[in-house]
């Protein structure tokens, strides 16, 4: 799978990324991908596309399943829908942005899924809670020790007992 990631469509609407300078931005995105990507998307390739020339900070990691693509003298959008058009195997591009959404299944040879922004958004897959939050990250994705979320849950249930007798 080939996942093509509309880089500034989602920083730009993530509450944890949307006021933050452009470059942090960026910076934010690639990391959390790069540590968490197949995880929030699934098993498979992962190409964010920005806008612009490129910023520094951001370097293209050999092992990393992320690859970070600038647009450069054309569109994101324009350059989204060539990747797609070229792809080789199936295509699920990231994006809220609808019109972009129908060029790439336009221009893709197989079915493209389309995920909304909200599926990277910082505070996707982290725990919402007791009453059917999303499922707990791999910690061992995230540098947590084994055995390291158990005072987590000690002080869940010290917090959140008794939440839903109320």
């Amino acid at each position: 799978m080939l996942f093509l990631v509309d880089g500034y469509n989602i920083t730009r609407s993530d509450p944890a990324t949307a006021s933050l300078a452009l470059e942090e931005q960026r910076e934010r995105l690639v990391a959390r991908l790069r540590a968490r990507g197949p995880g929030l998307l699934g098993r498979g390739r992962i190409v964010i596309v920005f806008d612009g020339r490129g910023g520094m900070g951001l370097s293209s990691a050999d092992a990393s399943p992320v690859d970070v693509r600038f647009s450069r003298d054309e569109e994101a959008d324009d350059l989204i829908v060539r990747l797609a058009a070229d792809a080789r195997e199936e295509v699920c591009l990231v994006s809220s942005d609808g019109a972009l959404a129908s060029r790439v299944r336009v221009a893709a040879p197989g079915d493209v899924e389309v995920r909304g922004c909200e599926t990277v958004y910082e505070a996707a897959g982290k725990v919402r809670g007791r009453r059917g939050g999303a499922a707990l990250p791999d910690v061992g994705s995230l540098g947590v020790p084994p055995g390291g979320r158990r005072i987590t849950e000690e002080l869940e249930k010290l917090w959140l007992d008794g939440e839903d007798d109320g």
